[in-house]
């Protein structure tokens, strides 16, 4: 008798459960969560020869758990950005997301994941902190300010809930150029950085300005998100992404800092080959596939709102996003106002008001 061939369906299947077999390699998949790491980052992460990783890596690739990056001339590893497909495999690649994720992480994991995002973190300050009076010249090599500021702006003005907005928080403020326009549109604005450098510029901006409405916070946003004491209605990230060691953790962190039916807007690049804006511009990252920033904020329990794509001579693009927290998460009110005793040195934050 002959045996009928197994359903196409199935044969899909058995690549995802047979490389997602192996202990080791799940734990690869939680920690590449909402990270991206390069084969030698995840070697010492999990303490192993470089050749053992690569061998796990590419069996996970084959089966559609992970999938490579190029970043110039490095290559990185994410889980792919259509896991959430509707196909067979796409179901189990995400069953098998959902599973992993309820997981902890081992302390000696997030230890080495954290020394990684530092070491991140400081080469991008060290450049700031060596560029800070070439800044919008660096930055103009891509994109001047006005091509992402302006239609930033008429977003925030002709937004339905301009009227609501009390409480503003710009992540990466530079010189503070943007601050002026959020000083118009609430009541009150915090400029977070984590460059002592720029910040010292937003505020002495702000200052020739005369905003009288602007508080100063040198940190980041794993630094306030933890033990925010106040919610914001708006949040804006203008061209900070590129600059970050984990993009998809300043969603995350900003969708737990936003009050219910709060915005985020994000300016970014769009993902490039450009890979002189490394040592140019202090990019650590080659700009974003909208898809990605569309996932990291639905992970983070925020909807995709208005989308704006910006092209420019020089071969960049820029994209222009909103993404809004659900109402229904709001408790009291939409913001609760922050008692100015409250200070963020014990998470590396400082807090400075400008009168």
């Amino acid at each position: 008798m002959t045996q009928n061939a197994p359903d196409t369906r199935l044969n899909s299947l058995a690549p995802v459960f047979k490389a997602s077999g192996d202990p080791l390699r799940l734990e690869i998949l939680r920690v590449l969560e909402r990270d991206t790491f390069g084969v030698l980052e995840l070697s010492h992460i999990f303490d192993m020869r470089q050749s053992g990783m690569s061998h796990h890596l590419k069996v996970l690739s084959r089966a559609g758990l992970l999938e490579a990056q190029r970043e110039g001339n490095a290559i990185f590893y994410r889980r792919p950005l259509h896991g959430r497909d509707d196909s067979t495999s796409g179901a189990a690649v995400r069953q098998v997301f959902e599973l992993v994720d309820r997981m902890p992480l081992a302390k000696e994991r997030r230890d080495r994941i954290d020394a990684i995002r530092k070491q991140r973190a400081d080469q991008s300050q060290a450049f700031f902190a060596r560029h800070a009076d070439q800044f919008r010249e660096q930055q103009e090599l891509i994109a001047a300010f006005d091509r992402y500021a302006g239609p930033v702006t008429r977003l925030l003005r002709d937004h339905p809930d301009r009227t609501g907005w009390q409480r503003a928080l710009e992540i990466g403020p530079g010189e503070g150029a943007f601050l002026d326009t959020l000083s118009e549109l609430c009541t009150s604005v915090t400029a977070l950085d984590n460059s002592s450098d720029m910040l010292s510029r937003s505020e002495e901006s702000c200052r020739q300005a005369g905003l009288d409405n602007v508080d100063f916070v040198l940190g980041s946003t794993d630094a306030l998100a933890p033990d925010a004491t106040t919610s914001y209605d708006l949040i804006v990230a203008n061209m900070v992404l590129h600059h970050v060691a984990s993009p998809a953790a300043i969603l995350s962190d900003s969708a737990r800092l936003l009050a219910g039916g709060g915005t985020l807007i994000v300016s970014d690049l769009c993902r490039h080959d450009q890979n002189w804006a490394r040592n140019a511009c202090g990019d650590l990252w080659l700009g974003f596939e909208p898809e990605e920033l569309t996932a990291w904020a639905g992970d983070a329990g925020l909807d995709a709102g208005e989308t704006l794509f910006i092209g420019l001579r020089n071969g960049f693009q820029i994209q222009v996003r909103e993404f809004r927290k659900p109402s229904h998460t709001a408790t009291q009110g939409t913001s609760e106002k922050v008692s100015d005793a409250v200070k963020f040195e014990a998470h590396g934050a400082q807090k400075a008001r400008h009168t």
